[in-house]
């Protein structure tokens, strides 16, 4: 089944600001909370579906590749986690807080989901920059990078315990993880569940720590990992792989991984957004008489037809022969700026060759204005 638009998710205009999204979220999540439609399947549903357009739309990053791919640009590589197959506590733990000022903590009811209910910690999020040459951005690229990163401790299974005696219940909380107070709200007298002090939401207090991590359940590791990136990335892009950062105490789950593109200048292509520039140089014979001459492309060669009479300057276009647009079947296309090789040094039969067509009235030069380069780049689009 298709994913529905995320704006049309909440219900609000694509020029939405933070504070107009982060309101209609509030408004859709109260709608469909499970406190209000206790063991409907619909409203769950509903409400994951608002809590994974909120993550995209509230994040910069996201919703400026949502903007641009849709869904393909926040999916796969790009990183959206996709919430139908989530359970209720994964979406508390990002957002529980957004409840707080409605009179939401967890749920009145106990339920084993609630927010507040053994608070997991995640692990943080990690970033690193990867270096690709333009034919990879061309045909897209897996790379097994090493990434120094937090791993989860073996001696202790991440619990942070010497051993399993080590590990008592919170007194305070009684192993729930959560305190639970009455609070008023718009629905009347509400149970309130806060994050044990004593525990912070573990429901376990360690009385002897694992000498390996100290306590801590995650020990400074390494990791290969594969990242496939796809064709027709750009410099700066970035692209996150999930549950690739660093790891989380008892269990938690894995930070992200963000991979920042960085582009490496090419020898003969420049690049602009999917098109190609080209800088090629033909003699003065080829360019007076007309040729076939073979030019290089980002994946190998073509041959294209130099008219007769060509003047230095001329524009020609490759339909297709640029870089792969994103998500997408589209390429650019590879414009070629064809310039005349004029040699600086001639021997005294060349000197002798050029000389006799000085006087010419065939080689003097028509009087005609000449646009900049630029601006004959855009004409060409035209």
């Amino acid at each position: 089944m298709a994913k529905r638009d995320y704006y049309e998710v909440l219900g609000v205009a694509k020029n939405a600001d933070e504070q107009e999204i982060k309101k209609a979220y509030r408004k859709k999540a109260i709608q469909y909370h499970p406190d209000k439609n206790p063991d409907n399947k619909e409203a769950e549903e509903k409400f994951k579906e608002a809590a994974e357009a909120y993550e995209v739309l509230s994040n910069p990053e996201k919703r400026q590749r949502y903007d641009q791919f849709g869904h393909a640009g926040v999916g796969g590589a790009g990183g959206a986690q996709g919430f139908s197959s989530m359970n209720m506590e994964d979406i508390f733990s990002r957002f529980g807080s957004i409840f707080e000022d409605f009179g939401f903590g967890g749920f009145s009811s106990g339920r084993s989901y609630s927010s507040r209910s053994r608070s997991v910690q995640r692990g943080s999020n990690i970033r690193i920059k990867v270096k690709l040459t333009l034919e990879e951005i061309h045909k897209g690229v897996e790379k097994n990078i090493k990434v120094k990163k937090y791993v989860a401790c073996k001696a202790c299974n991440t619990t942070g315990a010497k051993s399993a005696n080590a590990v008592k219940t919170c007194p305070t909380c009684r192993g729930s993880g959560y305190t639970v107070r009455v609070q008023q709200s718009i629905f009347g007298a509400m149970q309130m569940q806060t994050e044990c002090s004593h525990c912070q939401g573990t429901g376990k207090i360690i009385t002897d720590k694992c000498t390996q991590c100290l306590g801590n359940g995650i020990v400074k590791g390494e990791e290969e990992i594969n990242i496939k990136i796809p064709p027709g990335v750009s410099n700066n892009m970035q692209l996150t792989v999930s549950g690739k950062g660093n790891a989380a105490p008892n269990h938690g789950g894995n930070g992200d991984l963000f991979v920042l593109i960085e582009e490496i200048p090419h020898e003969l292509f420049e690049r602009d957004g999917n098109n190609l520039y080209l800088e090629h140089y033909i003699t003065f014979p080829q360019a007076v008489l007309g040729t076939n001459v073979d030019i290089p492309t980002i994946d190998g060669k073509a041959r294209i037809k130099i008219a007769a009479g060509t003047q230095s300057g001329t524009l020609l276009r490759l339909h297709g022969k640029g870089l792969p647009e994103i998500q997408s079947y589209r390429k650019g296309d590879l414009i070629v700026n064809v310039n005349v090789w004029i040699p600086k040094t001639l021997t005294k039969e060349e000197k002798q060759m050029v000389e006799s067509f000085m006087n010419s009235d065939n080689f003097q030069p028509k009087e005609q204005k000449q646009s900049s380069f630029f601006k004959r780049v855009k004409q060409f689009f035209e």
